[in-house]
């Protein structure tokens, strides 16, 4: 799915307001970062069950730095990152932007 260093955009930058009490920083909607790392994460911080949602992959960013919070959701550090759901690759938007355009002309006469 991603790979370090490949450019995203954040395409779902809502967080409940529990979230934006634990993290310093998270990304933003819109917003292009860089991959910093992948990995399989835990997912929620309390699952309804061990395991629940063990398995999401997860992304660490390049110009989002959360090191040193007091939980993490996976095996790579002290850092927790966020589901990579939340982000499209840069260039697989570029491409859906031009084939909705091509859509739009087409259909003008």
């Amino acid at each position: 799915m991603f790979q370090t260093g490949q450019k995203v955009v954040c395409v779902d930058g809502t967080f409940p307001d529990a979230i934006k009490k634990l993290y310093r920083e998270l990304p933003q909607e819109g917003k292009t970062y860089t991959v910093r790392a992948v990995y399989l994460g835990r997912g929620k911080l309390a699952p309804s069950k061990p395991g629940a949602s063990d398995g999401e992959v997860g992304v660490l960013l390049a110009e989002i730095n959360n090191t040193g919070l007091p939980f993490k959701l996976n095996t790579t550090g002290d850092e927790p990152g966020f589901n990579a759901v939340r982000f499209r690759p840069l260039d697989e938007l570029d491409t859906e932007n031009v084939e909705e355009f091509e859509d739009e002309l087409v259909g003008a006469h």
